[in-house]
C-alpha cells in the first residue's frame, strides 16, 4: 500500500467507515468488548485501504458499454 492510496479519493462512504470504526473502537474500549474491537478494526481497515466487503469495487454495477458505432439493420416480418 502506498501513500497515494491513503491520501486520495476520500468519498462519503470512506469517511463514514472511518467515523464508524473510530466510534465503535471508543465504545469497545469503554465496554472492554473484544468483538466490538474486531468490528472497529474491520471498519477502519476498509476505510484506510479503500475497500468494501467484496474488495475494490467488487459490488459495483458494471458500466454499460455503448455500441453507438454499429448500426444494426432491423428486419421486419409481416404477419397475416
Amino acid at each position: 500500500m502506498n501513500k497515494e492510496t491513503l491520501l486520495t479519493d476520500w468519498n462519503f462512504m470512506r469517511i463514514l467507515r472511518m467515523a464508524l470504526g473510530i466510534y465503535i473502537a471508543i465504545q469497545a474500549i469503554e465496554t472492554q468488548s473484544i468483538l466490538s474491537g474486531v468490528v472497529a478494526l474491520f471498519f477502519m481497515f476498509q476505510a484506510i485501504t479503500n475497500t468494501g466487503c467484496c474488495g475494490s469495487n467488487g459490488c459495483a454495477v458494471p458500466t454499460k458499454k455503448s455500441n453507438s458505432d454499429k448500426i444494426e439493420d432491423v428486419e421486419y416480418e409481416e404477419i397475416k
